[in-house]
């Protein structure tokens, strides 16, 4: 045995144990004649390949053959969210306040996320003409801006779009990440048409030089519920529309969108959590990093329980015998 095959055994791993043992030696054994003679380590993409079909075999073992379908759908939501928003955040950016009074400001823009909004915007396009593997490093590069402009505006010292408009951001940039590899073109332009209805909708709405146009105030309390509430409506109604087609994908997109759905509503939930329940709640700092802290975890936390109750509902079965797609989640 070279060192190869037990480092693809290893790997193997990631498939159920009936799987492991009914297909084990023909997966490994493919591998290795594909594997070139000085080879001692699987490459990225084997490891890769035989992770995600390892996750999938697991999820065909639960029942849960449609979850990764529900992630795509859910992906394809998030990018459109995410992007739109950004649009509508650069349009803010473009209005700063009167040198006159004073605010602190990136020169001609309200704030360093002139740049983060601007990789969204990037990653838009690059999803209209490269969809899957370039779309998805463009989505990489936007999360990596959004990450990092906290860190560069405290070294700088300057401002920054605040936590809670940056963190549903992130939370719909790391679902966006399962955007499917190929999608007709007309899901390929449509994060440009959500880009271009936000950015008019900003220009009609954002008076120049006011200095309540900011991240703070209605934007928070408005812009990031509505954009909740419209995520939301749509992803049931797509989901009633499958669930009627005996496709349960929009279920699991539900649960998958939970968690940004939550950090776009930090303030909403912050607010009743705070006793504040009215038209625009403002609650403190503390309440909306316990919030969105909640949020993160519970969101998340959700998945796996869905799995286990669906494996519990289903019982068990032989492997390889879903009658569902692996690929779409349709029934064959």
């Amino acid at each position: 045995m070279t060192d190869l095959e037990p480092r693809y055994l290893r790997l193997l791993l990631a498939y159920p144990a009936d799987y492991r043992r009914a297909r084990g030696a023909e997966i490994v054994g493919t591998y290795l004649d594909l594997a070139g003679p000085d080879r001692r380590w699987p490459s990225p993409a084997d490891a890769a390949d035989l992770l995600r079909g390892g996750l999938r075999q697991r999820l065909r073992a639960a029942g849960a053959a449609d979850l990764i379908p529900g992630v795509r759908l859910a992906a394809v939501l998030a990018f459109l969210t995410a992007t739109a928003l950004a649009a509508a955040w650069s349009v803010l950016e473009l209005h700063p306040p009167p040198a006159e009074w004073g605010v602190p400001s990136a020169g001609p823009f309200i704030s360093l996320g002139i740049g983060v909004w601007a990789a969204w915007l990037l990653a838009a396009v690059v999803h209209a003409v490269a969809p899957g593997r370039w779309t998805r490093r463009a989505v990489a590069l936007a999360l990596l801006f959004t990450a990092a402009v906290v860190p560069v505006g405290a070294l700088a010292g300057l401002p920054r779009p605040p936590l809670y408009v940056l963190l549903p951001q992130v939370g719909l940039g790391l679902v966006a990440l399962g955007l499917p590899e190929r999608l007709p073109a007309r899901l390929r332009a449509a994060p440009l048409l959500a880009v271009g209805a936000a950015g008019l909708t900003g220009v009609n709405l954002v008076p120049r030089y006011d200095f309540y146009v900011s991240y703070y105030g209605w934007t928070a309390e408005q812009i990031l519920p509505g954009a909740a509430v419209v995520l939301l409506v749509v992803v049931l109604l797509l989901g009633a529309g499958l669930t009627l087609r005996a496709d349960h994908r929009g279920g699991w997109a539900l649960l998958v969108l939970l968690t940004p759905i939550g950090l776009l509503s930090v303030h909403v939930l912050a607010g009743a959590a705070d006793g504040l329940l009215n038209a625009a709640p403002r609650p403190g700092w503390t309440a909306l990093a316990a919030t969105a802290l909640v949020v993160g975890l519970a969101g998340p936390a959700l998945l796996p329980l869905a799995i286990a109750l669906r494996r519990r509902v289903r019982g068990p079965g032989p492997v390889g015998h879903d009658t569902r797609c692996p690929t779409c989640g349709a029934h064959r």
